[in-house]
């Protein structure tokens, strides 16, 4: 699939849904709500929900926001885009990602039921399996667990969204009569067919197509063969995910998202500025761009092997244009999701999102809220 050939809208229910109709590409943008040691988490929440107005505002069609604990970003997603939700009307709020390794699985599915209402279904979850066990004595996972512990929960998660019976009342002193079906309320209907899975690899995508889920692609990709590129790896995933999906379901598969960090610059002096980001990136991998005060990562850019982090579109306009239309990874998407830099401020932000909608994006058959 190209980008000049036809896209495919959100299913009305993504498991075993019916073939979609052809739709124009969607453009999102990705942030981690970060905040520094001087103006605090007060304001980087608020500095947070001013970037959801003004990307509504350039016409993005979507807007998500990353997890991290026990540092300075956003911790909490679901309360914050409930508060985002109260101050947007059109654009979808989602989470990329979401480990659910940490999540209890069934009130994680009540708070997101909860925040689908409050947003007026404009919620996208995406959820990733990973087995990262940095976290495991502070949330007192089990010794041993891990990746299928993380797909057992989120397993039960699909379930309690879908609105499935996760038990039957079957004695006295629980609450309810016996045989009683216990079901998470509040319900959102539709809520199912808009959670995707974060997928970092072959294995993930495969996975995502059997559950009948969507799928976002990360900035972080492992399992790659030697000397595999980065790009080459996401157009592969993204293959295998159509491929499995129109097997196990026998129809076309959802609408499949990126992220990317795709920076036109229309100034000289935003040309250096990304330039410089592009170095540190690849100089210092994700310890590039922190907020005052955050934590340096352990992970460096020099990955283990077979992990590839991606590359950074910088350039003219017109450069970056070309070089994105030339990335395979990136014209097999549906939706685009700019990643922004941890350390940009809000003018920084708000800038390169209207830089990337007035200049890269049309070229791409983007239209503002399409």
């Amino acid at each position: 699939m190209s980008w000049k050939a036809a896209k495919w809208a959100p299913c009305s229910t993504i498991r075993n849904s019916p073939t979609p109709a052809p739709s124009s590409t969607r453009l999102g943008f990705n942030t981690r709500v970060s905040f520094n040691d001087g103006d605090g988490p007060a304001q980087g929440l608020r500095d947070g929900i001013d970037l959801f107005k003004t990307a509504e505002g350039f016409g993005y069609q979507s807007g998500w926001v990353y997890q991290r604990h026990f540092d300075h970003y956003l911790s909490s997603p679901l309360p914050f885009l409930a508060a985002v939700g109260q101050h947007t009307s059109r654009i979808t709020l989602g989470t990329a990602v979401l480990p659910m390794r940490y999540q209890e699985p069934v009130l994680l599915a009540e708070a997101a039921g909860t925040t689908d209402l409050l947003v007026g279904g404009r919620l996208e979850l995406a959820v990733a399996t990973g087995a990262n066990a940095a976290f495991d004595a502070v949330f007192g996972a089990v010794d041993g667990q891990t990746r299928a512990e993380a797909e057992r929960r989120q397993s039960r998660f699909l379930a309690g969204v879908g609105g499935e019976t996760l038990h039957i009342v079957d004695g006295p002193g629980q609450g309810a009569p016996e045989g009683t079906e216990l079901k998470v309320t509040p319900h959102s209907p539709g809520l199912l067919s808009r959670i995707r899975q974060g997928a970092a690899s072959v294995g993930s995508a495969r996975r995502a197509a059997e559950l009948g889920i969507g799928l976002i692609v990360g900035t972080v990709l492992h399992d790659l063969a030697e000397g595999e590129t980065f790009s080459t790896y996401q157009a592969r995933i993204i293959t295998e995910y159509r491929t499995t999906w129109r097997a196990k379901h026998s129809t076309e598969p959802p609408r499949v998202a990126v992220a990317a960090s795709i920076l036109p610059g229309t100034t000289a002096e935003l040309r250096d500025a990304y330039a410089a980001y592009d170095h540190e990136r690849r100089t210092k991998g994700m310890a590039a761009s922190r907020p005052t005060g955050a934590l340096t990562p352990v992970i460096t850019a020099d990955l283990p092997a077979g992990m590839r982090i991606s590359p950074v579109f910088h350039g003219t306009p017109d450069q970056v244009t070309e070089a994105v239309l030339a990335d395979p990874g990136l014209t097999e998407a549906d939706d685009l999701v700019l990643f922004l830099p941890p350390a940009f401020t809000l003018p920084e932000n708000a800038r390169l999102l209207a830089d990337l909608a007035n200049t890269v994006a049309p070229a791409l058959g983007w239209s503002p809220g399409a």
